[in-house]
């Protein structure tokens, strides 16, 4: 379990969260918080919690208010959080693992002694923990006025440093989206006023930057009495005169020795490394990135020179290959244009990104790497396969792949800063990316989901392919490939047949065509006879239980909430196609805006497909699957699970705990 404190206070197990009503106990419990580990005075917590004209049974009311807060901890099942009474008031013990705030703090300290593209990544991680306003729920008048601005502080410090770093790496437009906000929750914050003066002058727009200035100049004056600070105003005077502002220095860390700075680091079109005619091109003699630089991350000799050298890791592990891909024609087509067409702003535009989702075994996997052997000459520093998932179905946090996408691009032709693609596959949420997305912006990605995605989408735009089953013709063409054209020939008409007892699924036509290859002497007619009577069943390779139909839909059951994957069961195994709002609020027995929930999840899940507006259908291969398996679950009507909430892998086992039900 877990508190959080950078939003409303709230208690987490990771999948489910308690908001806490606003009461005396949760300003109780606040005060202790924000202070884990120390003692805060009994005076202290009375003023927290009645304000500093507290009645004369405050002292009596205090304990009576650490017992209930004491029961609504027995009750959420974390009674080993205990409120601790010591000498003169009580204190709460927690760590990095149980309080969001120290996990935060963490995060930061390890940012602050690791490399540039490693900092920006786990600051991002930081920045992502706090989810809304700070203590809303929470009571308390001093609490507002002497702890929230504190603890605001510390995001804006690590907000300002993430902008500094966007800033070093000519991503000036990434740090536009994170400076527009900030400055204007926060108008009189000068520094976070000169960073979006210097992106909105970088990007070319000069007449916004001034602009900006003027905004920031009149506010200071009209509420402080006071004019900007001299940095703003040198940056003005170089912007009216049009000047070049050179290179970003790297901005320090707070505790950076003050004689250790990082070397300049390319940021526009003109001094980008990516274009090959710059004058700081990585063949250019003067260029920090060439051979003969101390600070070339591809230059061993260098290395050396400096003490810097030490054991070189492996070379990137090449893609996998895709024997026999056909089809999907449109898409391979729409993705080779949006990951090798020249953007024209250069390494400061937001990366390409496509989501490709769909039901198991739909072929997003193959189709990427695919694409991304197509497209491998435009990315020199490399494309990479990124599993976000383990072989057991549950996520891997976004962490373990920063980790080994560091090590692996250390390892190749370049520093990983530059055109790699990540080919982010089976990811199960959102966050699992977005820091990787963030991390490696001069590159691309495509990611591979059987959820819909659609908030990753919303915040870093990018284009979606939702697959579904072959066509005849793709089906026929699949099989052609995999058994030969000769073995095809000799039974012309029994092709199709087969295809449609696979229910034109790519998984299952390249099962089935296995198990011809092993079985020369078998006809394609009789096996596609004997697929009909047990389609799901007999879809599986023996030697092999990745590649079976079966347990590919089963662990994607396991993946659902028990009760979503229970109405799916429901849905699919029903004889309604296609499916409607109305008729699955009958079978579920929900009401209908509440059925109509369940569909849009079991949409987003890949579990459904969608015809006209308002009608649905489930895949011939998901229904039998799921009247294979709706017997176990028969006569329990589902409840509903909530919307997964920010940071949560909702679809990942299990059964929600007991003290959150």
């Amino acid at each position: 379990m877990r508190f959080q404190l950078l939003g409303p206070l709230s208690v987490t197990d990771g999948r489910d969260v308690v908001m806490l009503p606003p009461s005396k106990p949760t300003a109780l419990l606040a005060a202790l918080l924000v202070r884990p580990g120390s003692v805060v005075s009994a005076d202290r917590l009375r003023d927290i919690v009645w304000g500093e004209e507290h009645p004369t049974t405050a002292k009596t009311a205090l304990q009576s208010c650490v017992l209930r807060l004491r029961r609504l901890f027995a009750k959420y099942g974390i009674e080993h959080q205990a409120v601790v009474a010591v000498a003169g008031g009580y204190r709460i013990d927690a760590d990095a693992d149980t309080l969001d705030l120290l996990h935060f703090r963490r995060l930061v300290e390890q940012a602050s002694s690791s490399g540039n593209d490693s900092e920006l990544y786990t600051l991002r991680s930081a920045l992502a923990l706090w989810q809304g306003s700070l203590l809303s729920n929470v009571p308390s008048d001093l609490l507002h006025r002497d702890e929230v601005p504190r603890l605001a502080e510390e995001r804006l410090r690590v907000l300002e440093r993430v902008c500094d770093i966007e800033l070093e790496h000519g991503r000036c437009r990434e740090a536009l989206v994170d400076l527009w906000e900030v400055t204007r929750v926060y108008p009189a914050h000068e520094r976070f006023a000169e960073q979006l003066i210097e992106a909105l002058y970088r990007t070319g727009r000069q007449t916004d930057a001034l602009a900006e200035y003027r905004r920031v100049k009149g506010h200071l004056r009209e509420r402080l009495g006071v004019d900007p600070r001299a940095e703003l105003q040198r940056l003005e005077l170089a912007i009216l005169r049009g000047e070049d502002l050179g290179r970003v220095e790297a901005a320090r860390r707070p505790d950076a020795p003050t004689e250790q700075t990082a070397p300049p680091v390319a940021q526009d079109r003109q001094t980008s490394p990516d274009f090959p005619d710059s004058p700081d091109s990585p063949d250019s003699p003067n260029s920090p990135y060439s051979p003969d630089s101390p600070y070339s991350p591809d230059s061993s000799a260098s290395a050396e020179r400096n003490g810097l050298a030490g054991p070189v890791p492996p070379p990137p592990p090449p893609l996998p290959s895709v024997p026999g891909f056909t089809g999907r024609e449109h898409e391979v087509d729409s993705l080779v244009r949006l990951l090798t067409t020249e953007r024209p702003g250069g390494g400061s535009e937001r990366a390409p990104l496509s989501v490709l989702s769909g039901a198991p075994g739909i072929g997003k996997t193959a189709l990427a790497l695919h694409v991304a052997h197509l497209v491998s000459g435009h990315f020199p520093d490399g494309c990479l396969l990124v599993p976000l998932t383990r072989p057991d179905g549950s996520p891997r946090p976004a962490e373990e792949a920063a980790d080994e996408l560091r090590h692996t691009l250390h390892a190749g032709p370049g520093t990983g800063r530059g055109r790699v693609l990540l080919v982010l596959d089976d990811v199960v949420h959102p966050d699992q990316v977005r820091p990787l997305l963030t991390a490696y912006a001069r590159g691309a990605a495509i990611v591979t989901s059987r959820m819909g995605l659609a908030a990753l989408v919303a915040t870093h735009g990018g284009t979606v392919h939702r697959l579904g089953a072959l066509g005849p013709e793709q089906s026929q063409a699949l099989l052609t490939a995999v058994l030969g054209r000769e073995r095809m020939a000799a039974e012309p008409t029994a092709a199709l047949p087969l295809a449609h007892a696979c229910g034109h699924h790519p998984l299952a036509l390249r099962i089935a065509a296995a198990r011809l290859l092993t079985r020369p002497r078998l006809r394609l007619a009789d096996y596609a006879e004997w697929l009909r009577h047990d389609p799901v069943g007999r879809l599986s390779l023996a030697d092999d239980p990745r590649m079976s139909v079966p347990q590919r839909l089963d662990e994607a059951l396991r993946r659902l909430p028990p009760a979503l994957s229970e109405a799916h069961l429901r849905l699919a195994s029903s004889p309604h196609d296609p499916l409607t709002t109305a008729r699955a609020a009958g079978l579920l027995g929900l009401p209908e805006d509440t059925a109509e929930q369940v569909i849009e999840r079991l949409l987003d899940a890949g579990l459904l497909e969608e015809g006209q507006p308002g009608a649905f259908w489930t895949h011939d291969l998901l229904r039998a699957h799921a009247r294979r398996a709706a017997g176990s679950s028969a006569g329990h009507a589902p409840a509903l699970l909530r919307p997964p909430r920010h940071g949560e892998f909702p679809q990942l086992d299990g059964t929600r705990p007991a003290a959150l039900r």
